[in-house]
């Protein structure tokens, strides 16, 4: 491969959401655009693979209503319409540790405005006590008045704070940890208030559907690889797979050389939308004040659990579970293809340090038996297959104090930028984290080359 620099040549380094998303942004610009990914497809840590006649998820990936970006994305690739919303947040939570037995409760929303729109469902969420569900209404007026942007909020763990608030261990467990694990990847006492508060505020606590939940009725891969790249095509975007970026280096005049396994690039723009120890491998020297501040972005690992069984032991698409190890489990027969009458769910384990590098035979012994708990109907069911995927390294870990280690796109060096959930977003680690950076590093990217072009949030990213 081989080019010449000048300004209407950009290389983005990564296909991931992050570098997808600037790659269109980019081309849409009137740029032209190489995308180089490494893998034999995109999508990056959000992705489909086939197991015999299924097609299974790595991960199971939810959205929100709030997630603007996301949203966009899903619109840009002419996918919105395989991953729907909820017209109404609906949660089933059963509670399995109760002497007395299992009892299901949930968190819904209603037409009313903010906060009243969970005030009902509040009063009668059956697993806290009457005391602690008020004392969660104390908490959630102090939680809106807080700005998740204040830097005086990264350096507090989310635990501590909803202990000044009267939260018990119970109340952190039952409501905050439910929605705070499965979307910040951490436990409250490990995750830095200003994270939290920007999941809670945005999603809880803005609009009376912020929090409606969407998730892929396909597989990922027909998303985030299949739609993106024939939008990628579309936009004139030249997409290069098994590519692996070895060298970018910043020549006198000012372009920029992209070293590969299969040649070399010229451009005047780079986007590195690659995990953040990549990105550190590959930035030139002078491009960040202090590059190994990204060896200290610490990463956090997710576990999902694959089960199919010979009969329907679940009639809800998804729920999420307390008193057991289980937190979420979703129904992914359809978007699987399994069509023999079995039934294939998938457990998404967040946090899950202690259980992703344990055997699968040790994880079927533990996970197998608490289905049972949870769903009598899976006492009889046969298992048909019983598999699991592990993400080490899935999210950038959202402790207190790590707000000062992202970096934003810009670099300290002109015509280079960086994209990916970890940088500066604003947001945890998530597909709208990921979009929103794309977004950013691309409009800094012409901003720099001064074609400017209207954002396409309404907000500022």
């Amino acid at each position: 491969m081989s080019g010449s620099g000048g300004d209407g040549r950009a290389v983005v380094i990564g296909g991931g959401l992050a570098g997808v998303t600037a790659a269109l942004e980019l081309a849409d610009a009137g740029l032209r655009v190489t995308l180089l990914e490494g893998r034999p497809r995109l999508g990056g840590l959000a992705f489909s693979f086939k197991r015999g006649d299924l097609t299974v998820d790595n991960g199971q990936h939810v959205y929100l209503r709030c997630c603007t970006a996301y949203r966009w994305f899903l619109d840009r690739v002419g996918g919105a319409g395989l991953a729907p919303l909820q017209s109404r947040l609906d949660v089933p939570v059963l509670d399995v540790a109760r002497p007395a037995g299992p009892r299901l409760g949930r968190l819904r929303r209603s037409a009313l405005p903010v906060p009243l729109h969970l005030a009902a469902s509040l009063a009668r969420y059956p697993h806290l006590s009457l005391a602690e569900r008020a004392s969660v209404g104390r908490a959630a007026l102090a939680l809106r008045r807080l700005d998740p942007a204040d830097p005086a909020l990264d350096g507090v763990d989310f635990a501590t704070w909803l202990g000044r608030y009267g939260q018990s261990p119970r109340t952190i467990e039952a409501l905050w940890d439910l929605v705070g694990i499965a979307t910040l990847n951490a436990t409250a006492r490990h995750s830095s208030l200003g994270l939290a508060a920007m999941v809670f505020k945005t999603g809880l606590l803005s609009e009376n559907g912020a929090a409606d939940i969407g998730w892929a009725r396909v597989p990922l891969g027909e998303l985030h690889d299949t739609l993106a790249r024939e939008a990628l095509d579309s936009a004139g975007v030249r997409t290069r797979l098994r590519t692996r970026v070895t060298a970018v280096t910043r020549g006198d005049d000012g372009s920029w050389r992209v070293d590969t396994d299969g040649g070399s690039l010229d451009a005047a723009t780079v986007v590195l939308a690659v995990p953040q120890r990549e990105a550190h491998g590959l930035l030139p020297p002078g491009a960040l004040a202090d590059p190994d501040k990204l060896l200290d972005i610490g990463t956090a690992p997710i576990l999902n659990v694959h089960v199919v069984y010979d009969r329907k032991v679940l009639r809800q698409p998804f729920f999420a579970a307390l008193g057991t190890p289980v937190q979420w489990v979703f129904d992914r027969t359809d978007s699987s293809g399994l069509t023999d009458g079995g039934q294939y769910l998938a457990l998404s384990q967040s946090a899950a340090q202690d259980d992703i590098d344990e055997p699968v035979s040790v994880l079927r012994a533990k996970y197998l038996p608490e289905l049972e708990r949870l769903l009598p109907a899976a006492r009889g069911a046969k298992v048909r297959d019983f598999f699991v995927t592990r993400e080490r390294t899935a999210t950038f870990a959202p402790s207190p104090g790590v707000g000062r280690l992202r970096p934003g796109a810009r670099t300290d060096t002109p015509g280079l930028f960086l994209a990916g959930a970890w940088t500066a977003t604003g947001w945890p680690a998530t597909m709208e984290g990921a979009v929103r950076s794309g977004l950013g590093a691309a409009h800094a990217a012409l901003a720099a080359l001064g074609r400017p072009r209207e954002h396409p949030l309404q907000e500022a990213v």
